[in-house]
């Protein structure tokens, strides 16, 4: 049955899934020595379940006929999918939660330059300049972290937040306007990946039964329950807003951390994270528009 879902709803539904994600940080800290193969096996083997019957639900029954319309455009975008995964589990082993989550906000404005060069997409002088200060703010943290030994967890997260970028380009290229099929593609290539890899260094799969139950509670309700309610909550809100909400999850990830297992960051760390965020913001609010109407789900 159908039913009309509202604005105040759509920004509720976007919110609690930004929370949702605040935590994926705090979850993958839990796991301890689990290597970053281990958490994307048992992590995907949790979502995947989740977003088939979700998709299997507003399909109507008919999820593989929905999974096949995502096609080429698809399977590029989780494969893109799969480098964001990986890359974001080893950015937050490899560096402060803090760190990564304010290099992964990049994402948007990794879009906007891939939808250029790619899709031959204009970009709004507000974004270039958006993008010039987002720049400023990577560098200051990317710096640091080599200097502190954590670069190759700073080149991570950024590798992520391309791979990101990536998935929405596939899907921007093939007109693909329900995203989760492909999300179920990139979960269900991140299982095979990660067992690969896994099985071809010689490594083992066992975890302890907590990390194993971590690991796949993460990926079924943070992220394919949130992935689920953000999608529906996103068909009313503008994209531009979106942008501005998805924030709090930047905002809070580093909170938990610190309440929890008392992990704060550096100063440079929260310079160059406010001047990205502030970029993000910039961008986000010169890109209003006016408010969608709302659509049915």
């Amino acid at each position: 049955m159908e039913r009309e879902i509202s604005y105040r709803t759509g920004v509720g539904l976007v919110l609690f899934a930004a929370v949702l994600w605040s935590l994926m940080g705090l979850a993958i800290r839990m796991l301890g020595d689990a290597g970053t193969w281990q958490v994307l096996f048992y992590r995907s083997l949790g979502m995947a379940p989740v977003l088939f019957l979700t998709v299997t639900i507003r399909s109507g029954g008919h999820p593989i006929a929905r999974i096949r319309t995502a096609g080429l455009p698809g399977v590029i975008g989780g494969t893109g999918l799969v480098f964001a995964f990986a890359g974001a589990i080893y950015a937050i082993q490899a560096t402060t939660v803090a760190n990564a989550v304010f290099l992964f906000a990049a994402a948007p404005l990794f879009t906007a330059i891939m939808a250029w060069l790619v899709l031959k997409e204009p970009v709004r002088r507000a974004t270039w300049g958006a993008i010039a200060l987002a720049g400023i703010g990577m560098f200051v943290m990317v710096r640091e972290g080599l200097a502190i030994g954590a670069g190759w967890g700073n080149l991570a997260a950024i590798a992520s937040a391309a791979g990101f970028s990536a998935f929405t380009i596939a899907l921007r290229w093939g007109r693909v306007a329900n995203m989760l099929p492909s999300v179920l593609i990139g979960g269900v290539l991140s299982v095979i990946v990660a067992g690969a890899v896994i099985a071809a260094r010689g490594e083992s799969f066992a975890l302890p039964p907590r990390s194993i139950a971590i690991a796949m509670l993460m990926g079924a309700a943070l992220l394919a329950f949130g992935l689920s309610i953000y999608t529906v909550g996103s068909r009313v809100v503008g994209a531009a807003e979106l942008g501005l909400l998805a924030m709090v999850e930047v905002m809070l990830a580093p909170v938990w951390v610190w309440l929890i297992l008392a992990e704060s960051a550096s100063t440079g760390t929260f310079v160059g994270g406010a001047i990205l965020l502030a970029a993000i913001a910039f961008n986000a609010a010169t890109g209003m528009r006016h408010r969608p109407p709302a659509l049915t789900t």
